[in-house]
């Protein structure tokens, strides 16, 4: 079946397109995109003057939980949250139990996505095995399963040694080394950034500098080895510094930041609600300085994508004292409005440069198919209200777990509809919101 989406502002930085297009899907791809292209019979998504068409948007940085931890998520519950959240494909994290370090776990994960239906979703393989950081795991076996990059998530690739060597295997195959960018010796059993606010609410503190260090031994270890390293979830304003060099020198480093990361600070550990756990993360919320860094290096051009790190918890275990908590908060559903309320309504980026960050550019870094919309290109699109407001509510959240620092937050802009393949996998429930966003004809 044909489907034509008409109406609507295209924005498509992979192909310089910004304007009234529409769009005609055949099959699972895209076979047209023009001006007032004919029906002919198709299925009709008409888009009111106003909301944007995008690529799909892709998060390079998920935990799904699947297998092991289905009491925080499954792939299933994952897959709904992404897809209500914009995103038609996630790459998902290996720190699963058991760790996702060879191939069998790898097709586990891809058979249950397949059965979800949803958003794609790209498996992401362990560095080392059991993620240990002793012994390098078989990367090739991995990527021939399905694995697009390798981690050790949840912990830094362990040694230099390792790290070249996976940085080393990791270019004969063309695929990246995603780094986790901290020094165990200087987070020691921290739990808040170090500083003033850790230090008023007797927290122990984890300094900058235990990332950056990381960030420079990683784009020392690319320049040297020729490989493509990607820095995970930067916070720091040193780490960013050190991204930067290193891209001046033409070293193949790129970066991510997450929305709590460009939006939060350590001072909200002190109010509303002291020690709050869903403001605990890894790394942790930073000073002012940090923060206003990575907003700089989102509008510049130094930070290559935004990614949630979307990582859920049940409330039973977030419910307890700070230190005890684990790290980590949900983001697949609360990404778009951020990055619109915060950035873009803000006048820190533009909107070509959100989508950008949030879908050209994390194909691009993870050599994934997607993130535009010309012919050929799989049918997967974005629909999204940028003037449209709603308010967080974490019991609505499509996720498992609700632990979000945004929850009661009035945000602008919003995720009207997602299609993947050319299905409408979401469909947003705009009754209450006063305005009619998209309809369907035949």
């Amino acid at each position: 079946m044909s489907t034509l989406i008409k109406g609507g502002r295209v924005i498509d930085p992979s192909a310089g397109r910004d304007g009234a297009f529409d769009i005609l899907i055949e099959g699972e791809r895209i076979a047209q995109v023009g001006r007032d292209l004919a029906t002919n019979g198709a299925h009709v998504i008409e888009i009111p003057k106003g909301c944007l068409v995008v690529p799909g948007l892709i998060d390079i940085h998920v935990h799904l939980r699947e297998p092991g931890q289905e009491h925080k998520e499954t792939i299933s519950s994952g897959t709904a949250a992404a897809v209500a959240g914009g995103f038609t494909a996630v790459a998902c994290m290996p720190n699963t139990e058991p760790i996702n370090d060879h191939a069998g776990i790898t097709q586990f994960i891809l058979k249950k996505a397949a059965e979800a239906g949803l958003a794609r979703v790209y498996p992401i393989g362990a560095v080392s095995l059991g993620s240990a950081g002793e012994q390098l795991a078989e990367l090739g076996e991995q990527q021939a399963a399905g694995c697009i990059a390798f981690s050790d998530d949840g912990r830094p690739v362990a040694t230099a040694l390792l790290m070249r060597r996976a940085l080393e295997y990791a270019r004969m195959l063309g695929a990246p080394i995603i780094d986790h960018c901290e020094d165990p010796t200087l987070k020691g059993d921290g739990v808040a950034h170090e500083g003033y606010y850790a230090s008023a609410l007797g927290l122990r503190g984890i300094p900058g500098a235990a990332e950056s260090l990381m960030v420079e031994r990683d784009v020392s270890l690319a320049e040297l080895t020729g490989a493509h390293v990607h820095i995970a979830h930067m916070s720091a304003r040193q780490s960013l510094r050190a991204v930067r060099a290193g891209k001046d020198r033409g070293v193949h480093v790129t970066c991510e930041v997450t929305p709590h990361h460009f939006t939060l600070t350590d001072e909200l550990l002190d109010a509303p609600v002291k020690y709050d756990t869903n403001l605990k993360m890894n790394p942790p919320l930073r000073e002012r300085v940090d923060r206003d860094a990575m907003l700089e290096g989102l509008a510049d051009g130094t930070i290559d994508t935004i990614a949630t790190d979307h990582a859920p918890h049940h409330a039973d275990e977030k419910m307890v004292e700070f230190d005890r908590a684990p790290f980590g908060i949900v983001g697949l559903e609360t990404a778009v409005p951020l990055v619109f309320d915060r950035l873009v309504h803000a006048g820190k980026i533009s909107v070509r440069r959100a989508i950008e960050l949030l879908s050209t550019n994390p194909a691009r870094v993870m050599n994934l198919p997607g993130g535009t919309l010309t012919d050929g290109a799989l049918a997967d699109v974005t629909i999204i209200d940028p003037d449209r407001s709603q308010t967080i509510d974490a019991a609505a959240l499509k996720s498992r777990s609700k632990n979000t620092p945004f929850h009661g937050w009035t945000l602008r802009g919003s995720v009207v509809m997602t299609l993947v393949g050319g299905r409408v996998v979401h469909r947003a429930d705009t009754a209450s919101q006063g305005r009619t966003t998209a309809h369907a004809r035949t």
